[in-house]
């Protein structure tokens, strides 16, 4: 059984809920990555998500002030988090059910990695060739 594990991408970027915008822009264009894990700042806190959509959304169609907003204003806060010993195909069915493109893996309560669509669907067609 293909585990989350073994799809996930380990080396995830992070970023503060009050990092700014423009802070989070820069940050995604230097690093290459399309969404950060936004950091928890408490343990009983969950993590949560900043990818293109949101910022698509508060930047360009809601016209947001890229430096006055900060990532608190526009992520997706819980985001929806899955132990590393998920099965893909439950991962995937978890995906497809509330239109995800990424799932923050943990480990207890510990942040260990990101699931993404793009990465499935690579292992998939590394799988059929």
């Amino acid at each position: 059984m293909l585990t989350v594990k073994d799809v996930m991408v380990p080396n995830v970027v992070t970023i503060s809920p009050y990092n700014t915008l423009r802070e989070a822009l820069s940050m995604m264009k230097d690093r290459q990555v399309k969404s950060l894990v936004v950091e928890r700042q408490h343990a009983h806190d969950a993590y949560g998500m900043l990818s293109y959509r949101e910022l698509l959304q508060t930047v360009v169609a809601e016209e947001g002030d890229v430096d006055l907003l900060n990532v608190y204003d526009t992520a997706t806060i819980p985001a929806i988090a899955v132990n590393e010993d998920l099965s893909v195909r439950q991962a995937a069915a978890l995906m497809s059910r509330y239109q995800l493109s990424r799932l923050i893996v943990v480990e207890g309560s510990q942040l260990v990695g990101l699931l993404a669509m793009n990465d499935i669907l690579a292992r998939l067609m590394d799988d059929l060739v």
